[in-house]
Formats: structure tokens, sequence, C-alpha cells
């Protein structure tokens, strides 16, 4: 829940069922948590994958001492970051990623983490997230693949080709 809560804190979406404390609900449609940010996340690639117990413990105490300086009281039946409301979220990340603070390396790269899965489906091909419908691709507007699965582009981005193919490229498009 702590890791959703990040994650919706960055790329925020609307919850998924009523009583949803994990998604705050800030926006309309899916978020990070809904394009796979938790996926990514344990995905061995990245990297940070065994210490994100350790970064669940830290957020919560983050969250504890933001909460006591506030004066607020958290909701004990969940976790203390998902206890706050997405404006208090945003508070406390602000802080967690600010120039100099000490731990400020991990936070970015969750907060990265969690874009990414929105923006680029990292943790999945690219034509499986746009079979399955992948939130972040659709709203970009990503083109979709040809029947076959592949891209092709029958308009330029630029209007015009780039370079003149070469006279021995194959039909299929590689080079001889």
């Amino acid at each position: 829940m702590t890791l959703e809560a990040f994650a919706d804190t960055i790329v925020p979406g609307e919850k998924r069922f009523p009583d949803d404390h994990a998604i705050a609900g800030a926006a309309e449609g899916p978020g990070a948590v809904a394009a796979g940010a938790l996926e990514l996340l344990d995905w061995s690639a990245t990297g940070i994958t065994p210490m994100l117990g350790d970064l669940v413990s830290r957020l919560g105490e983050h969250a504890e001492a933001y909460a006591a300086e506030e004066g607020l009281a958290l909701d004990p039946s969940v976790p203390p970051f998902v206890g706050l409301s997405f404006a208090q979220r945003t508070a406390l990340v602000r802080r967690l990623v600010a120039p100099g603070h000490p731990e400020k390396e991990f936070w970015v790269l969750l907060t990265l983490f969690s874009n990414m899965a929105y923006d680029s489906a990292a943790h999945t091909s690219t034509a499986e997230a746009m079979a399955d419908g992948h939130p972040g691709l659709l709203a970009m507007g990503f083109a979709t693949p040809d029947p076959d699965g592949l891209w092709r582009f029958p308009r330029y981005s630029y209007g015009r080709p780039l370079a003149r193919l070469h006279p021995a490229t194959t039909p299929s498009g590689s080079p001889a």
C-alpha cells in the first residue's frame, strides 16, 4: 500500500474502489499504479528491489515525523504514508526529493520509476503494453502497431524522409 501511495503521489489516478486508501483519487483516469508501477519496482532490472522493504519503512518513519510536526492524527488501520491526504503526501515527497535531503537519491529513484511505469511501460514489451491498453502510452497517443505487431509509419514525422533508402534494401526493410 505504501509503494502504491507513493507512486500515486507522483502520477495520480482515480480510486480503484470506494475504500481505496492507497490511491488518493486526485486525478481522473488511471495513474502510475494502474500503469504498473509496482510491477516495475519489483523488476530486478531496476536494482532497487532488494531495498524496497527498507524504503517502505523509512517512508513510514518520515510520514510519522511529518504528521507529528503538522499535528496530524494518522489512521492506525493503514500504513503511515497511506494515512496522509494527497496534499500531505505531496508536501512530504517534496521534502524528500529536495536538494540537501540525505536520502534524496532513493526518493528520486522511486519517483523516476513511478513516472517510467506510466510514461514508457519499461517493465513490459511495448507490444504487450499496447495490447493490454497501457494507460500512460494511450494517454500520450502512442501509435498502435500494425496487425502483425510491427510498427510502421506511413507518414514521416518531419513531413519528409530523413534519408533515401539504400538501393539494396529488401522489401522487409532489412539491409541486403
